[in-house]
């Protein structure tokens, strides 16, 4: 079987350790009680993995579809799920105790504090989850021991520093200590025990500033900057470190590029470029494979995914979702 590209074009077969994804059409959401057993060309390891990937959201005033697809690797391809209840554009976007949370965004008309919850064993979304302080769009959401962090965001006049934890046996947001600056489009993750929120947009131009926040006294501190700003990038922990990769810069021009930062000695240091240009794109850890999903290279939305190899410092192309997804993001369910 061939992975196509976005014109149709026949690209190179992946290798055989890898699994592919490639584009098909309908079919219904797949779920954990379903057969997990794959094929030795679709594993990406030699263990069983029970990851589920799943694209949420992205919305324009050209494309307001917000759809939401997870794709099965039982039948390497990619379904349709249930629609969010509110469509938006610029939702944060994250994965706790087994469901999906979507946090803040925008449409044309307003920005939103609501917070929707998906579950995938019954393929639906509820609402009955607390909102945040206040409506906010383009906020970094992140979980770590049990919580859920939701960071910045702009509130259609400013970009803000507030920090708002979650409790989900609560069912309560309450404010954290905020950071040391403001920040919308950032990106955030947890390595070693510290919530690292790395890049956005203070609401002048993009940022290279990190910082690193310790839950057990609730300080923020000033960690390395990365070695160029970016803002709307994709961000995921890979192999104990941290990796960054595309967004757009100061300039407002989309980026190809990738960097990585040492926990060890907090120095940042630059992978391979990707083979496009993603703004707002995702970057995933899938069954133990590094994926950069999605995003806009400045003149179309992109369906297509690259894959990182760490031994050879490459990215190359693996297949594509079912539909584009402006401003969507993805997330794996382990």
């Amino acid at each position: 079987m061939g992975v196509y590209n976005e014109q149709g074009a026949a690209l190179e077969e992946p290798e055989p350790r890898h699994m592919q994804i490639k584009e098909k059409k309908g079919g219904s959401p797949c779920h954990r009680r379903m057969s997990t057993r794959l094929s030795p060309r679709r594993r990406f390891s030699k263990d069983i993995c029970n990851d589920m990937m799943f694209v949420v959201g992205g919305w324009t005033q050209d494309d307001p579809s917000c759809l939401v697809e997870q794709f099965c690797p039982e039948y390497n391809e990619w379904r349709t799920a249930a629609r969010m209840v509110n469509n938006r554009g610029n939702v944060a976007v994250e994965t706790l105790d087994g469901k999906i949370y979507t946090v803040g965004g925008e449409d044309n008309i307003r920005c939103y504090s609501s917070v929707e919850r998906y579950s995938p064993d019954t393929d639906s979304w509820s609402t009955d989850v607390a909102p945040l302080s206040s409506p906010r769009s383009g906020v970094c959401l992140v979980a770590m021991d049990g919580y859920l962090y939701a960071i910045g965001g702009h509130d259609g006049i400013t970009a803000m520093n507030t920090v708002e934890r979650y409790d989900p046996k609560m069912n309560m947001w309450s404010k954290q200590v905020p950071m040391l600056t403001r920040r919308t489009r950032a990106v955030a993750a947890v390595l070693e025990g510290h919530l690292y929120v790395i890049g956005g947009n203070d609401g002048d131009m993009a940022l290279s500033s990190v910082e690193r926040y310790n839950p057990v006294d609730g300080t923020w501190s000033i960690c390395a900057h990365m070695l160029c700003p970016r803002e709307n990038a994709g961000c995921t922990v890979y192999l104990g470190h941290i990796y960054v990769a595309g967004g757009k810069d100061e300039l407002n021009l989309k980026l190809c590029s990738a960097e990585r930062l040492d926990p060890d000695t907090m120095r940042w240091s630059p992978v391979k470029r990707m083979r496009s240009k993603r703004d707002s794109m995702s970057l995933v850890v899938f069954n133990g494979a590094l994926l950069a999903v999605g995003g806009s290279d400045g003149v179309t939305n992109l369906k297509t995914i690259e894959i990182y190899s760490h031994e050879t410092n490459t990215w190359r192309h693996f297949g594509s979702m079912k539909s584009k997804h402006p401003g969507g993001r993805v997330v794996v369910l382990c």
